[in-house]
């Protein structure tokens, strides 16, 4: 039952870590931070970024995921990060996605 607990707890960080992560900012080419506040958005993204692969490593301790399985999410945390910091840590959303048409 603990077990089960640990894993609602550990899926909520995860999901509410990403939705802080993803947060789009409007018309991002605009903005600019200050040296103060790329300082603070680092310190609090290198926290989340700890807490997510945290979170992996206990999945993984669980048996949740596989050990390959948890490092590829990791790699994967880690090179968001990367893209984040190269940013300013201003988030970049605007990729374009390719949908299916009705052609």
């Amino acid at each position: 039952m603990r077990s089960k607990k640990l894993l609602v707890i550990g899926i909520t960080l995860m999901l509410s870590v990403g939705a802080i992560n993803t947060v789009y900012a409007e018309k991002s080419d605009e903005v600019t931070l200050t040296e103060a506040q790329v300082e603070e958005m680092k310190i609090l993204q290198q926290q989340a970024l700890e807490n997510e692969i945290s979170i992996i490593s206990k999945y993984v301790e669980y048996g949740v995921f596989s050990k390959e399985k948890g490092d590829k999410i990791i790699q994967h945390i880690e090179e968001r990060y990367q893209t984040l910091e190269e940013n300013n840590f201003i988030p970049k959303w605007d990729r374009k996605h390719h949908k299916k048409r009705d052609n």
